[in-house]
């Protein structure tokens, strides 16, 4: 952009600098004013938010009573509907009048027992540490030989196919070390989908993390019980079963029992009415749910947490964006996105979803240095928002990235075309990422630090996003959907897990 009043000043540069350098500023302030989002009341709001949450979050203290008395949040447990009504009752007491529970049917999974041996024959087995991973069947009892599958990713079965069939198939959780470029980072249940498909009749999976570290989940791409026993074991023994078995056969036994069944479970949704457009609303939310190991103090106690505390936060400054806000505490996230599905579900039936305008969400979120978006219009407003909240706190550092994953509760709502995001560029506290979805998830690992940033600065993203007075980002057509994730490769792990809807 230029000023044209400039260069008409151009040929009495020498005599009118002082002049040309205060136009110059004011062409600067012009440009920019002209493509930010930001609106000057903004600035005022953004650092009431910035105190409010400094000198009262509560989003620490409240995960702490949580994990302590209620314990892991497991969706279809006691546990869990404990955690439901504590969430309830938490936004209850922040002054929301509008709190609802969201029920939803469910087939629920629990661990039962477990017992994994392997050895060089049949008779000469060797006990091992290992986690059933979630949806495994109700009751397993099998001895066959192990086949090491590397990766565990398509590549790996298609050059001998029949390789694992009638087998347990070994994989590794992420990507082994030297493995080829390109090779897909696949989830535990698209690793299990593939290794079922090409025959295997149970798998075991390596964690990545060290010293014996046991990792849980799901291991079913639908949420569903799988027809195979899936089981987890430690990096150290999955790593010297690998060595073993470049050595000869190796043989496992794998006896299992768990638990499953119809039952409900309840997202909660709390809900701001728009000022001005009350028809266009934005959805912020993390999952409520944990698994049974540990608190689920990381995963995702921090995230839901932390976006509780922004729903606080939004009621003790009495704030009221332009567009209407649902806060939503999710169940059932870690055995298949099971409530975020019901949501997007509900939204569908009742032809509400074309009125989400973005979708944030907060999955073990924490100390967070910027924002990310699924899209790349957003970057103006996402900065602008950003810029204020840097000039709050230097420690900020406005980033901004854009992308698409799976595995979290945005991924229904970007499958029907809704924008989503969150914050982005930080990091866990004390090192905790090894305890992800593991037996040392405990609250003793939480920073208060951390979880105040994320409350302050994307309670500020929130009421930016709720509040702009042009959201560029667009709902996409189902067209426009299925470009947008061809483009993010995202097909092949849609394809896996049966929820590529298109024919192509």
């Amino acid at each position: 952009m230029f000023c044209p009043f400039l260069d008409k000043l151009g040929s009495n540069i020498t005599t009118m600098r002082k002049t040309i350098g205060l136009l110059s500023l004011l062409c600067i302030g012009l440009a920019n004013d002209s493509i930010a989002q930001a609106k000057q009341e903004w600035n005022s709001i953004f650092a009431k938010i910035n105190k409010e949450v400094l000198e009262h979050s509560n989003a620490y203290t409240s995960l702490k009573i949580a994990s302590e008395t209620i314990g892991h949040r497991l969706t279809g447990s006691e546990n869990g509907k404990k955690a439901e009504d504590f969430a309830y009752n938490l936004l209850k007491s922040y002054g929301f009048s509008n709190v609802r529970y969201q029920p939803f049917e469910v087939e629920s999974w629990s661990r039962g027992t477990l017992n994994v041996e392997v050895g060089s024959s049949l008779d000469k087995l060797k006990s091992y540490k290992s986690v059933s991973l979630a949806h495994s069947p109700v009751a397993s009892d099998i001895s066959l030989e192990l086949v090491d599958m590397g990766n565990g990713v398509e590549d790996d079965y298609v050059v001998a196919p029949d390789k694992v069939k009638g087998k347990i198939a070994l994989v590794y959780l992420g990507t082994l070390p030297g493995s080829k470029a390109g090779t897909p980072n696949l989830h535990r249940s698209e690793k299990t989908a593939i290794a079922t498909k090409y025959g295997a009749k149970g798998i075991i999976v390596i964690n990545t993390a060290e010293k014996g570290v046991l990792l849980t989940g799901t291991a079913s791409v639908t949420g569903k019980l799988i027809p195979i026993p899936a089981v987890c074991v430690g990096k150290e023994d999955g790593m010297e079963l690998k060595k073993q078995l470049q050595n000869g056969p190796l043989y496992s036994h794998i006896q299992m029992t768990n638990h499953s069944g119809i039952i409900k479970a309840r997202n909660v949704i709390a809900t701001i009415d728009g000022k001005s457009i009350p028809n266009e609303k934005i959805v912020v939310g993390g999952h409520l749910d944990s698994w049974d190991l540990a608190t689920g103090a990381m995963d995702n106690g921090i995230g839901s947490f932390s976006v509780l505390d922004m729903a606080r936060t939004f009621k003790a400054l009495k704030l009221q964006p332009a567009r209407t806000i649902d806060f939503v505490m999710f169940m059932g996230e870690e055995e298949g996105l099971l409530g975020s599905r019901a949501y997007v579900d509900a939204s569908i039936k009742d032809k509400s979803i074309d009125q989400i305008r973005y979708m944030l969400n907060y999955d073990m979120t924490n100390d967070p240095k910027g924002y990310h978006t699924s899209d790349a219009d957003s970057k103006e407003l996402f900065e602008s928002i950003g810029k204020i909240a840097n000039q709050l706190d230097s420690n900020f550092k406005n980033t901004f990235s854009v992308g698409a994953g799976l595995h979290s509760d945005h991924q229904p709502f970007m499958l029907h075309g809704v924008p989503t995001g969150g914050g982005a560029g930080g990091s866990l506290p004390k090192g905790a990422g090894p305890c992800y979805h593991a037996d040392c998830d405990v609250f003793s690992l939480v920073e208060d630090k951390g979880m105040r940033n994320t409350v302050r600065f994307n309670t500020m993203l929130l009421y930016g996003v709720a509040d702009s007075k042009e959201l560029k980002a667009k709902h996409f057509t189902d067209e426009e959907t299925r470009l947008f994730l061809i483009k993010n490769n995202l097909k092949e792990p849609l394809t896996i897990a049966g929820e590529w809807r298109w024919k192509d």
